[in-house]
């Protein structure tokens, strides 16, 4: 979809598609701890597990932060050990909430097909996998389970988000896709798309 939205959250993998070999992919974001000590910084400077990044907030004031990238640690948090005190290794975890600890958009790219597996820039909506075009505007999804909801929602004669487990984003689809005259070929292209 291409309007933007005050509150949109994404989940925290997306399916892109594949730079290497245009395959489905799937893009995790990293997390980020903020480093709470100076005297922390080295340590997190030499363990092979983080990244460190210096950040800034909204205000412009900088921070230290230590970079987890799940995706490359095959989705856990087992590859942090002997931290300093006051951080545990699920601190890296993916929150509970479509939210992000930081407003950027890195994360680790893995791809079953050509076997890339690196940290990557997500580039949102033009790299996302599931995506179509109807008169000239984009329609993207999130993954493969969010496709089958939008095209089993626009395919209905009843359109209740609420029935959906993605209702939240269903909510959010512009009118053109959901009109009469769009039905047929959207879902016709979502179909192939799932095919």
């Amino acid at each position: 979809m291409t309007e933007l939205y005050d509150w949109n959250p994404m989940p925290h993998t997306v399916d892109v598609k594949c730079p290497q070999c245009s395959g489905c992919a799937v893009f995790e974001f990293a997390e980020v701890v903020k480093i709470n000590l100076k005297s922390d910084v080295p340590h997190f400077q030499a363990c092979d597990a983080f990244e460190y990044k210096m950040f800034k907030d909204s205000c412009g004031h900088k921070w230290h932060g230590a970079v987890y990238y799940l995706g490359l640690h095959g989705g856990s948090v087992n590859a942090i050990y002997d931290l300093p005190k006051g951080y545990a290794a699920t601190d890296w975890n993916h929150s509970k909430y479509l939210y992000r600890s930081h407003g950027l958009d890195i994360g680790s790219l893995n791809c079953p097909i050509c076997k890339t597996n690196k940290k990557h820039v997500l580039s949102w909506p033009s790299s996302a996998f599931y995506a179509i075009t109807y008169k000239q505007a984009l329609l993207w999804v999130f993954n493969r389970e969010s496709a089958q909801d939008l095209k089993n929602f626009i395919k209905s004669s009843d359109r209740s988000e609420r029935s959906y487990k993605w209702a939240s984003f269903l909510l959010h689809v512009p009118s053109k896709f959901k009109a009469q005259k769009a039905r047929e070929s959207v879902v016709k292209k979502l179909s192939k798309l799932l095919s």
